[in-house]
């Protein structure tokens, strides 16, 4: 593996630890007062009545989260093409995600931001090692 690969995985494997950490925040501890800070919810009733939204949400990032760092494990485990074809989809999901998140406002800017570099620096990295790598 080269450098750029192995860069590429870094980020990819940082990528699915934020996406897990997002995962804690809507999933379980969605209604704490840190937590709704974070999420600018104006009060109790509101983390409620979106608990189950956020929750199902938080499911969607632990999903994503699980194969970014799958797939690094499976490339390191010697399968790359199963690897590296679940690094690029999921990364490839995050960003998207990140890009329809900044698309619904630009206060959302900051949280697209902590949400899509990782998994765009895993993807550039990849492409570019994978391109150009010997």
């Amino acid at each position: 593996m080269t450098v750029l690969l192995a860069i590429s995985g870094v980020f990819a494997v940082l990528a699915g630890l934020v996406h897990a950490y997002i995962f804690f925040l809507e999933s379980v501890a969605w209604t704490s007062p840190r937590v709704r800070r974070i999420f600018n919810i104006s009060s109790e009733a509101e983390a409620q009545a979106t608990r189950s939204l956020a929750f199902n949400q938080g499911f969607y990032n632990l999903f994503l989260a699980i194969g970014a760092i799958l797939g690094v494990v499976l490339v390191l485990a010697g399968n790359g093409a199963t690897g590296w074809t679940l690094v690029v989809f999921s990364c490839a999901s995050m960003l998207g995600a990140a890009v329809v998140l900044v698309g619904t406002g630009r206060k959302y800017l900051r949280s697209a931001s902590m949400q899509g570099a990782f998994p765009l620096l895993a993807l550039l990295f990849a492409f570019v090692g994978s391109t150009f790598g010997s």
